[in-house]
């Protein structure tokens, strides 16, 4: 019998027939598929954890909030914010008198 090498077609591989009747390569390939779809899984639930996702956009947040024009437009916003609120009030006692 001629062993034919191990060839990989379309993201699996061909074994030769003498591998294929060997129980310990077959334990081999098990427990290494086993460990491939164990990661597989292990990364998609990481990508859907809720928990995962708001770590991930909290980073970017942080991230992006360390940027000077973040900064002076978050500025420019809290003292909208602020000028408005103080008018609002003023308007308000206003009309009281």
């Amino acid at each position: 019998m001629v062993a034919v090498p191990d060839t990989v077609a379309n993201g699996t591989v061909t074994r030769s027939d003498s591998a294929k009747n060997d129980p310990d390569e077959l334990v081999a390939q098990i427990e290494h598929t086993r460990a491939d779809l164990a990661r597989t899984i292990d990364a998609l639930a990481d990508r859907v954890s809720p928990a995962s996702n708001v770590r991930a956009l909290r980073a970017k947040v942080m991230a992006q909030l360390t940027r000077p024009e973040v900064q002076a437009g978050a500025a420019a916003a809290g003292a909208v914010v602020i000028g408005l609120t103080v008018l609002s009030i003023w308007a308000r006692r206003r009309r009281r008198r």
